[in-house]
């Protein structure tokens, strides 16, 4: 830009304080405001401009025309007095040699942060904390015409100063030095022109007088990596899933038909973004017929080939597969589809990156500061402070973020049970009692209560999942009678104990028959989901396939026997990517998922018993309208280990029953009678034996009359034929 007209040379203004002006030519401001803008006195508007480098300032109107001369006083800093009684709307323009450029001056204006909202976020309570933290675009308006820009706020009690750095400041923050609020420990300012895509960092002076550069921990995007820096986002969208919205959490959820696709987004097909996958992925889902698909973390973590569990920025959205509104597009697609859209969370831990969370201001912030309680010793992380009121806040704050900003309907929240107890992992001497000197972690149990409420109570019909590997009472109680208030949580013993039995060769299933059979001790404990879940195809466990003993044909058989099992158990399914067709390859995030072996005929078949286990899910209520309740199964036969032969009744809320029975030995039975709850004729509504199946076509066809014959229990009873390594169920014609 030309230079500008010339001004008028400004009246000379009061010097600075020697040790206010080093305060500013050092960095080591928290008043920045106090010193630099304008100051109305008796005399006149003093104005003082921080350009470090700069040639010479002056002042100028909106429209370009000249106001004053600043005088260069010293390290950067140009005071100037105007003769006026009102602050005048001015710009300013900083030359550099031959370059000029004109800014707007972020010192004008007030602070963005009012009372209330310093209030609600030194109690914990600021339950919308993105709204006023992180970067937010918008107008402010100081006594002239409305100005755009960004309002940058960012808490880091502990710092001695802090600086904004970013493109539009050439990642040199001398010139913007932000705002201490008080007693909140926020620092804040506003920058005139500032837009969304503009990248940014905050730079802070810590207690030892190290300035560290660290991204905003409320960014709502970030660069992809192995970029760093937080991303000035606002979002456009306009959502289409008011009606999906209104009509979820019509029935509470352990009444509910829940039926979950788990995937890693980054891996489900190599390539496609969020855009992409929102032409495909809902489609294959509905085609399924599953209710609802997961996503392993979505927030940005620093490698993309990775879970997810290692979060860094916890409101941006992974950028290596779009924008935060292009993520927005996927979650409206697949609500419009008929599918909820659950999402893995992280509160648990967060990684050591000097650039992300860990020692924020320079001391302890995020984490706990005593080690015992601070660093998880498996995945080298930091724990979660979750008795500071400030991180409780950030934590609550951005489970109600996803929900509320991207529509999410559930969240299935990570290690729950590291977060519970104080001494996980941890050996004798290496974990600090609580209070009461118990193994609890009371402030652990106090956030998640209290996350769950908020979620619960702000996003009606949302869910929340833990993932608890303990028997830590009352999870998915409700928090007003005492519990942790989940929706659901995953039945990790079901998973390990069936998984286990099926591994065994059938020749020894009969001595552990009670694996399969324990469950139902505990089955109305909690409300749970049945996971076989990315866990269980990773580091050297093999594919889920690859569990099944046997030949080709009776590993097949076997998972397809399991599948039916699993679907007719009572909770509700969780089955991992490249599952639904029998994957042969355990996961890898470099190839993705095997698509090429689906188009061969024994994995297109599992594929389709998938399918119609969903589409018989759905069209029988006695599979998941009872799952809470005891009087939803009955044992037929529990004990017929010798045969490894399990049946039992599934009753929907009207009492009409199904039966279902598995053979878990490759040889068939003919005339194997099963006791049954009521008289009439049945019929066999599924069969995994079937050819459609890949199986070998031992079905019970036609009517199946039942007999007046008690038999186990029951007054009547039916021959059947079992087929091998297969399942079969049966209702009332």
């Amino acid at each position: 830009m030309a230079s500008p007209t010339p001004a008028p040379l400004a009246l000379k203004a009061p010097p600075l304080a020697p040790t206010d002006l080093k305060r500013l030519t050092t960095g080591e401001v928290s008043d920045p405001h106090a010193l630099l803008g304008p100051h109305p006195g008796p005399t006149g508007v003093t104005v003082r401009v921080l350009r470090p480098l700069a040639d010479a300032v002056q002042l100028m109107t909106p429209e370009g025309e000249p106001l004053a001369e600043l005088t260069h006083e010293a390290g950067g800093v140009f005071t100037g007095l105007l003769p006026t009684t009102e602050i005048p709307d001015y710009r300013v323009a900083a030359r550099y040699g031959e370059d000029l450029f004109v800014h707007d001056d972020p010192y004008r204006f007030p602070p963005s942060l009012g009372e209330l909202d310093l209030h609600l976020i030194r109690e914990g309570r600021h339950e919308q904390l993105w709204q006023v933290l992180g970067a937010n675009t918008g107008q402010v308006t100081a006594g002239w015409a409305p100005v755009t820009g960004t309002t940058f706020a960012v808490w880091a009690p502990n710092a001695r100063a802090v600086r904004l750095i970013g493109d539009f400041n050439h990642w040199h923050g001398a010139a913007h030095p932000m705002r201490s609020l008080g007693a909140s420990g926020i620092w804040e300012l506003f920058v005139p022109g500032v837009g969304d895509g503009t990248r940014y960092k905050y730079e802070l002076l810590t207690r030892d007088g190290d300035w560290i550069q660290k991204a905003d921990p409320l960014a709502r995007a970030a660069e992809s990596a192995p970029g760093t820096a937080s991303i000035v986002e606002t979002s456009h969208y306009e959502w289409q899933d008011a009606d999906w919205l209104a009509a979820r959490g019509a029935r509470p959820v352990e009444q509910a038909p829940m039926s979950v696709y788990e995937m890693h987004l980054g891996s489900w097909r190599p390539g496609l973004g969020y855009r992409d996958l929102a032409l495909e992925l809902p489609a294959y889902i509905k085609a399924l017929g599953f209710t609802h698909v997961e996503f392993l973390p979505v927030a940005e973590h620093p490698f993309g080939g990775s879970w997810g569990y290692q979060v860094t920025s916890y409101f941006a959205p992974m950028a290596a597969l779009g924008s935060p509104d292009d993520f927005r597009h996927l979650v409206d697609a697949l609500h419009r589809a008929g599918i909820g859209v659950i999402v893995d969370w992280v509160p648990a831990h967060f990684p050591r990156d000097d650039w992300a969370l860990a020692r924020f201001d320079g001391t302890p912030l995020y984490e706990h500061p005593d080690p015992r309680r601070g660093e998880h010793p498996d995945w080298g992380t930091y724990v979660f402070d979750f008795g500071r009121t400030e991180v409780r806040n950030f934590l609550v704050a951005n489970a109600t973020y996803w929900c509320e900003e991207f529509h999410i309907d559930g969240l299935r929240v990570d290690a729950v049970a590291s977060m519970l107890y104080l001494d996980y992992s941890r050996a004798d001497g290496q974990w600090l009692p609580n209070e009461y000197g118990g193994r609890e972690n009371l402030d652990a149990v106090e956030f998640l209560q209290e996350m769950n409420a908020t979620v619960y109570r702000r996003s009606p019909g949302a869910l929340t999942i833990a993932e608890e590997s303990t028997a830590w009472d009352g999870v998915t109680r409700r928090t007003d009678h005492g519990g942790l208030g989940f929706g659901l949580k995953w039945n990790m013993g079901w998973m390990h104990d069936s998984l286990s039995y099926m591994a065994e060769d059938p020749v020894h299933r009969q001595f552990h028959h009670h694996a399969m059979t324990f469950p139902m001790v505990y089955a109305y404990a909690e409300n749970y989901m049945l996971p076989i879940s990315h866990d269980e195809v990773v580091h050297g466990k093999g594919s889920l396939l690859g569990k099944m003993p046997g030949d080709r044909w009776q590993q097949f058989a076997g998972l397809r026997a399991y599948l039916a099992f699993m679907w007719s158990f009572p909770g509700k399914q969780l089955l991992f990517m490249g599952q639904e067709f029998a994957q042969d390859s355990e996961w890898s995030h470099e190839a993705g998922v095997d698509w090429g072996v689906s188009r061969y005929a024994p994995h297109e078949a599992v594929r389709d018993l998938v399918r119609d286990l969903n589409r018989r899910y759905l069209e029988l209520p006695a599979l998941w309208e009872r799952d809470a309740s005891p009087d939803g199964f009955t044992w037929i036969d529990a004990d017929a280990a010798q045969d490894n032969v399990y049946s039992f009744v599934r009753y929907d809320a009207a009492g009409c029953p199904l039966v279902c029975v598995f053979n878990f030995q490759p040889g068939v039975r003919h005339h194997y009678r099963v006791g049954l709850p009521a008289g009439g004729d049945w019929t066999e509504v599924l069969s995994t034996d079937a050819v459609a199946y890949g199986g070998g076509g031992a079905l019970n066809s036609g009517r199946i009359a039942a007999q007046d014959v008690p038999w186990q229990g029951l007054a009547r009873s039916a021959e059947l034929t079992l087929p091998p390594l297969g399942a079969v169920w049966l209702r009332p014609a």
